[in-house]
């Protein structure tokens, strides 16, 4: 398990074209990140250097890094007009090798580099991936596959770098797949006693927690679901 390459950057401007298109419009990212050989400093909000658009959504302790494993490229360049992506495509800090969704758990702590990081959740991709690459459904797409990356939260700051080794400390909820979240989050899997079990993992990121909580109490207000529940 290691780093096939290592990616950051700051926020761009991209302006429209004017071509009409519907991804051609103006629009602020932190998504063009760049490859970097050099060792970077990383800490807890992430690695020095690299800046997010919109941090209601992006960065912040739970999301400090953004990981992409190098193995989902060759499923992704098969598809139509994704052809030939570079690392990075995805807007990951990391691209990686050995690190599936389906063998990674929420809380695994891994060291890296001179720095220890927990997984925190899988990453749910937003609009942003399909206006980069002008493919309409991409996000729909990355999540009913399962090729999603996912989060790390930072525990203890150092120096990182491409080619760097991950050596696994803990795995403390080996039942917490980041596919088996995704199948939960996604594909409704296990249901609504699946969304509980889920959100009371103490390592899953808070807003994970709040998306399965709000999910469940929709449900409960629901007139159907309530004729369901046990009297």
């Amino acid at each position: 398990m290691n780093i096939v390459a290592l990616h950051y950057g700051p926020v761009r401007e991209v302006v429209s074209e004017g071509s009409g298109a519907w991804w051609d419009k103006d629009w602020r990212t932190g998504f063009y990140k760049v490859p970097h050989e050099v060792p970077q400093w990383l800490g807890y909000q992430g690695f020095r250097g690299d800046e997010q658009a919109d941090m209601r959504y992006h960065g912040g302790v739970d999301k400090a890094v953004c990981v992409y494993p190098s193995e989902h490229y060759e499923f992704w360049n098969g598809v139509p007009d994704l052809e030939g992506l570079p690392t990075g495509a995805f807007g990951e800090n990391l691209t990686t090798r050995g690190l599936i969704e389906d063998e990674v758990c929420v809380g695994d702590v891994f060291e890296i580099g001179s720095a220890i990081v927990q997984v925190s959740q899988p990453r749910q991709p937003c609009w942003k991936l399909a206006r980069r690459w002008h493919v309409k459904d991409l996000a729909a797409q990355v999540e009913r596959n399962g090729r999603t990356g996912f989060y790390f939260r930072v525990l203890w700051h150092g120096e990182v770098s491409a080619g760097d080794e991950f050596h696994l400390r803990e795995r403390p909820f080996a039942e917490w797949t980041l596919g088996r979240c995704n199948r939960i989050m996604h594909q409704r899997e296990g249901g609504a006693e699946a969304d509980r079990g889920l959100a009371l993992c103490p390592a899953l990121s808070g807003s994970w927690k709040d998306g399965l909580w709000s999910r469940g109490r929709g449900r409960e207000s629901d007139p159907a679901a309530r004729r369901d529940q046990p009297k």
